[in-house]
């Protein structure tokens, strides 16, 4: 467990603040964050990559609470945006629209028009349809967008297939193959600048040979495309780098990413952009929820919580393991092999399946951790359950980073 998230005296705590006392005062379902494990894993990468030209724009769309970004904008982060609603939550939290990098396989004109007024820093295209979209409108307001093109390495990342995007067969960026004549046409095309080329495999990455094959590939394309007069002068890798969900687990430490990168940056001089975001916020979170009956259907034990799929989607979608821990230790040793599930109505309502835990008795409160990313960012009224509230920690001082939703919210916009 990390330091963030700890027990003392028996108790889980989030940085100084004991969890029994958040669920007592907060209620739940909620998610508490811990500012320090978020500035740390920032921090991180920041050091790591100090020696080289290096942006970190952290992925908004791992966890998009306004202060959750104000956090890292204070930090000196950078933006990866998929969408003109995460940029407006950018800027909404004092974040610098000139250190934005607007990502996504669709792009619509008013997110590029706000996108442009808003002077981000470039786009990562993924079409000859959207360069030459972006040239238009570009155009037509008297800006000039700078553009990288995301190419597609046709690397296996190794991970799971919703969020692998590297290979031939997924529906992002352009074929490398492809990708010299389609730079060619953009550098003919009106109030465009193409001085970056992107690359992104996938996402939950543990194995880090599938990046650096990527940004072999994506330097050799940056010579050639020198070499033709294109002048190349960001490389864009994206994010992916995974976080251990179970404890069998080990991640790539950054510094050993930046390791390997360092003389292949070194010798190409680019500014090379990262975008991590998973392993930034992910294991800076928990969701808290609390035990409501323990139920035996034959020989199949159930753990019933308040908490639902509509709360943390990720063991349902992607079948995702998350480590579930006692809030207060317990003080025996026999363990239950149980399924904790949630109250709605789909089977496929559940965080955990065959788990062996210590038994809990209905009231007692669980911490399912590693959830800070992909957790509230996919949380839905499924149910017309109102969605749980977000608490950012910071040393002994909890925040409402989020209100927990009401019956009256269910409504509002109908």
């Amino acid at each position: 467990m990390n330091d963030a998230f700890r027990y003392e005296n028996g108790t889980l705590v989030c940085e100084q603040v004991d969890l029994a006392s958040i669920g007592e005062t907060y209620g739940t379902p909620a998610y508490v964050y811990s500012s320090s494990a978020i500035r740390a894993r920032f921090r991180a990468y920041q050091s790591a990559f100090s020696d080289l030209s290096c942006r970190i724009c952290y992925s908004v769309k791992a966890n998009s609470n306004l202060s959750v970004l104000r956090l890292l904008a204070e930090e000196g982060s950078g933006f990866d945006i998929v969408s003109g609603g995460e940029l407006y939550r950018v800027l909404k939290a004092g974040g610098d629209g000139r250190t934005v990098v607007f990502s996504g396989v669709g792009k619509a004109a008013s997110e590029i028009r706000f996108a442009l007024a808003e002077g981000i820093h470039s786009f990562n295209c993924e079409s000859e349809s959207e360069i030459e979209t972006i040239s238009g409108i570009a155009n037509s307001l008297g800006r000039t967008a700078s553009i990288a093109i995301r190419v597609n390495p046709d690397v296996d990342a190794i991970t799971h297939p919703y969020i692998s995007t590297g290979l031939r067969e997924h529906k992002f960026g352009v074929s490398i193959n492809a990708a010299e004549a389609l730079y060619h046409r953009a550098a003919q095309l009106p109030s465009l600048l193409p001085d970056g080329v992107s690359c992104h495999i996938g996402s939950q990455l543990l194995d880090l040979d599938p990046l650096v094959e990527a940004a072999d590939k994506a330097l050799r394309l940056i010579d050639r495309l020198r070499s033709q007069g294109i002048p190349i002068r960001n490389l864009d890798l994206g994010g992916g780098l995974g976080v251990p969900y179970r404890s069998s687990e080990r991640a790539i430490s950054i510094e050993t990413f930046a390791k390997k990168l360092r003389p292949k940056l070194a010798k190409a001089d680019v500014t090379l952009t990262l975008e991590p975001g998973r392993s930034i916020v992910a294991e800076a979170g928990v969701l808290l929820t609390r035990v409501l009956l323990v139920k035996t259907n034959g020989q199949k034990t159930f753990v019933v919580v308040d908490g639902a799929m509509n709360d943390l989607i990720r063991p349902a979608l992607y079948q995702a393991h998350h480590e579930i821990v006692p809030v207060i230790q317990p003080g025996g040793e026999g363990l239950i092999h149980a399924d904790i599930v949630g109250p709605i109505c789909e089977t496929g309502d559940f965080f955990a399946r065959g788990r062996d835990m210590a038994p809990v008795e209905p009231g007692e409160l669980l911490a399912i951790r590693t959830a800070g990313a992909y957790g509230f960012v996919l949380a839905s009224n499924y149910n017309s359950r109102p969605r749980p509230c977000e608490l950012l920690v910071d040393g002994r001082r909890v925040a409402i980073a989020r209100r927990r939703e009401k019956y009256d919210d269910l409504t509002r916009s109908e």
